[in-house]
C-alpha cells in the first residue's frame, strides 16, 4: 500500500488511578515530575514502547510487522537480517559504497520493520543500516494537574532462602499516584511517511494501539490506566494546512465547575471542551473516541 497522503497531528488524554504511569530511575522509580509545575510526565519513549508491544501482539508473524527495538534484541543482527536479504556483505560501521545498495538496505529496514517506518531509527552501528527520520513523533505526556505522588509500604510473607525462614516478613515500597490525566500531543508527516513507506495501515493500526495499547498493559505498578480520548485533525495538504500548536490550542481540557478547589479522583473531574467553530480551512477535526 503507498503512503498516507495527508499530514495529521492529535491530541491524547490517558489517565491512571492508583499507579506508576513511568517511574524515573534517577529518582528511585518515582513517578516523573516536572520540578518547577509538580505535573505529572510520561516520556515519549514510555509510550512509543506500548504502541510497540501492542502492535507485536495484534501482528504477531506477520510480515512487514516485525518489531526492531524490542527487549533483548541485537541492533547489528536485525541489520543483518537486510544485508542478507540482499546478498550484500556488511564492511564494520559503512554502508556500501554503492548510494543505490545503502538506500536498498535502508529502504528493507523500513518495510520489515513497523517502528523503523514509523518512529525512525538510528541504525549506524558497527553493521551499518544508515539513518530513518519517522514520519510520526510524540512528545512528552504532562499531566492537566499537580500530582502527588505516595509512597505505599507492602509487605511480602513469602522468603526468597531457607537460612530467612524464621524471618517474619519482607518489606518492600512502591510508589503510586491517586489519579492523573495526562495530554500529550503528536504529529504525522506525509512527507517523511513517503521515504519509510508509512501507509494507511500503519495509520489504523496507530490509531488502533492508542485506542487499546493500555488493554495489554496492565501490571500491578501501573495500575488503572485508560486511554480518554483521542480527537485528530486531518489536513487536505500533505504540507499541512495550519500550524499543530493552533489546532492544539482548540481543544481545553479544565476542571468541572465548582471542583477546582478538591483533588481530580477520576475523568469525570474534568471538562474537554472542542472549538469546531473556528477550524482553518482544509482541516477536518475527527474525534475518534
Amino acid at each position: 500500500m503507498s503512503a498516507i497522503a495527508n499530514r495529521y497531528e492529535f491530541v491524547y488524554l490517558f489517565d491512571v488511578t492508583n499507579g506508576n504511569p513511568n517511574g524515573d530511575p534517577d529518582a528511585g522509580n518515582l513517578p516523573r515530575l516536572d520540578p518547577e509545575t509538580n505535573q505529572g510526565l510520561v516520556t515519549d519513549v514510555a509510550l512509543k514502547r506500548k504502541i510497540r508491544n501492542y502492535t507485536a501482539l495484534e501482528k504477531e508473524g506477520e510480515p512487514g510487522y516485525t518489531i526492531y527495538m524490542q527487549e533483548k534484541s541485537v541492533l547489528n543482527n536485525q541489520h543483518k537480517q537486510a544485508y542478507a536479504a540482499l546478498g550484500i556483505e556488511p564492511e564494520a560501521k559503512k554502508l556500501p559504497k554503492d548510494e543505490a545498495k545503502a538506500r536498498e538496505l535502508t529502504a528493507w529496514m523500513c518495510k520489515n520493520f513497523f517502528d523503523v517506518r514509523t518512529f525512525g531509527a538510528v541504525m549506524t552501528t558497527e553493521v551499518n543500516a544508515g539513518q530513518v527520520r519517522g514520519p510520526v513523533q510524540i512528545a512528552f505526556a504532562s499531566s492537566i494537574d499537580p500530582v502527588v505522588p505516595l509512597e505505599v509500604s507492602i509487605t511480602r510473607v513469602a522468603v526468597t532462602n531457607e537460612r530467612d525462614l524464621e524471618k517474619e516478613r519482607t518489606m518492600g515500597r512502591k510508589h503510586v499516584l491517586p489519579y492523573g490525566l495526562y495530554r500529550v500531543h503528536g504529529f504525522i508527516s506525509a512527507k517523511l511517511a513517503e521515504r519509510t513507506g508509512f501507509s494507511e495501515d500503519d495509520l489504523a493500526l496507530l490509531w488502533r494501539a492508542l485506542t487499546n495499547m493500555f488493554e495489554h498493559d496492565r501490571s500491578a505498578a501501573r495500575g488503572e490506566m485508560a486511554a480518554r480520548k483521542l480527537i485528530v485533525f486531518k489536513h487536505d495538504h500533505p504540507m499541512g494546512n495550519a500550524p499543530a500548536h493552533h489546532l492544539f490550542e482548540k481543544i481545553k481540557v479544565e476542571r468541572v465547575d465548582g471542583q477546582v478547589d478538591t483533588p481530580a479522583r477520576n475523568f469525570a473531574d474534568y471538562r474537554v471542551s472542542v472549538d469546531r467553530e473556528s477550524m482553518p480551512a482544509g482541516v477536518t477535526l475527527t474525534e475518534m473516541f
